[in-house]
């Protein structure tokens, strides 16, 4: 597979120099006062609880002079309406099997695309072809031929794929790049990722439809693709191989009782994931009152015996720079967490996320910089306000907001979707074959593709 070059993010007038603690973070609140001259008529196909909010009710209110949601499209009409109150709109409504007449109705600018993993390739390529710009949740596509296909469309169609990975957006994610991208590390040789999740947030994939392949392609898609994709971002690479291991060791047939989801249960009273939905009246607006329409339970049993998606793995990859990238995710822990390690020519760079949510953590995030065996830098680095630490409003800013600065290439486009799903792809593949996977073997780009 040939490389195709990628924007080179920083010239040398803005190289940064070694006292990390000192770069500045990108604010484009300014660029909230401009106005678009025509809005974006926006459509949405998949109103669960991460379209509703994230790309439906925050987008409506925050961009309101700037976009429209002129129509949703969901297979459960109850869900779909439940949404449409809860982003207060009029949009006109399309079950799934009108797709294409919604479109051709409503002639959106962008399709916003939040539906189950598995279906996104699918509505990615028809919007594609119905003359669309898309947006699309991560991850992009789970499994190789979704990935070519995604591929082919735009390509064919000459439209553009946008992903939702907000995580570049992070006040962490912009201090590593511009401390990798300044070459006070020289080459990065090795990096380590850990990745911990712990029995709150971990449990909750085993509850929804995240914890079955079939649907998510396994975490290390649905979850991992946002670390494969970050990593891919910070050291300007592309994977070239994936070797993986990976099990089923402490959710789904790893217990000796099971229900169908927590409110029918018979064993609430031992369980101690017992979840009390009907306490939390937006899930059960979203869900508990639309499940007899499609049969899906937000409060699925953790320990259903359909559940496959590994729970404990790690993943080996190797860059077309030379880099190599170890990265390990447990869904189990009694703590929640992430350890990110770069090991270059001249140095080390530590930085410790200590909670799902680090900008609610007293003391921020932790860098470490080491040059020497005698000192390092060591300073705390706090989030912004808003969604995720202000990533979410950062990453929105850049698509619906014309012009908005992009000085270190964050917007990821759908060569980033796709070389983060295929990580996970090939690592999924690894771990039921035993074998290292390459990339090239699993997809053919077109020629004239850019991404």
């Amino acid at each position: 597979m040939k490389t195709i070059s990628r924007r080179n993010f920083l010239d040398d007038s803005t190289k940064v120099v070694a006292v990390a603690s000192t770069f500045p973070l990108y604010s484009f609140a300014e660029n909230k006062k401009a106005t678009a001259p025509i809005k974006m008529k926006l459509a949405m196909v998949g109103t669960g609880y991460r379209g509703t909010n994230t790309w439906g009710k925050s987008v409506i209110q925050a961009y309101k002079d700037q976009v429209e949601m002129v129509a949703l499209c969901d297979i459960n009409p109850k869900r779909m309406e439940a949404a449409r109150s809860i982003m207060n709109i009029n949009a006109k409504m399309y079950e799934a099997k009108d797709f294409d007449l919604m479109v051709q109705e409503t002639k959106p600018d962008m399709v916003i695309v939040t539906t189950t993993d598995c279906f996104h390739e699918k509505y990615i390529i028809r919007a594609l072809e119905l003359g669309c710009n898309v947006l699309s949740e991560k991850p992009m596509a789970i499994s190789a031929e979704q990935c070519q296909q995604i591929a082919d469309a735009e390509n064919r169609t000459g439209k553009k794929v946008f992903v939702g990975f907000n995580i570049r957006h992070a006040n962490e994610s912009i201090e590593m790049k511009k401390i990798l991208s300044s070459g006070e590390l020289g080459k990065i040789i090795a990096i380590e990722y850990q990745e911990c999740l712990n029995t709150q947030h971990g449990a909750d994939y085993y509850r929804r439809w995240h914890g079955k392949k079939k649907y998510s392609g396994s975490l290390l898609l649905h979850k991992a693709c946002h670390q494969f994709d970050l990593i891919n971002w910070l050291i300007d690479a592309e994977p070239v191989d994936v070797q993986a291991i990976g099990k089923l060791a402490y959710y789904g047939h790893n217990n000796s009782y099971r229900g169908r989801n927590c409110r029918t249960c018979a064993f609430t009273q031992k369980c101690k994931f017992y979840w009390d939905m009907a306490k939390d009246s937006i899930a059960m607006q979203m869900y508990g009152n639309c499940e007899d329409v499609d049969g899906y339970y937000r409060d699925g049993c953790v320990w259903d015996n359909e559940i496959d998606s590994y729970d404990t793995q790690s993943v080996q990859v190797n860059y077309d720079n030379g880099t190599q990238m170890s990265y390990t995710m447990n869904t189990f822990l009694p703590f929640e967490g992430q350890f990110i390690c770069f090991s270059g020519e001249y140095g080390r760079l530590e930085v410790r996320l200590n909670a799902i949510q680090p900008w609610k953590v007293e003391g921020g995030i932790e860098f470490r910089l080491t040059k020497d065996t005698e000192t390092s830098k060591y300073w705390i680095l706090n989030a912004s306000s808003g969604g995720h630490g202000g990533a979410d409003e950062r990453l929105k800013d850049m698509i619906f907001l014309p012009g908005t600065p992009d000085p270190l290439g964050s917007k990821a486009g759908s060569r980033a979707g796709i070389m983060s799903s295929l990580i996970g792809i090939a690592a999924r593949k690894s771990i039921e074959t035993g074998q290292k996977v390459k990339i090239a073997d699993l997809v053919t780009f077109p020629s004239t593709w850019k991404g």
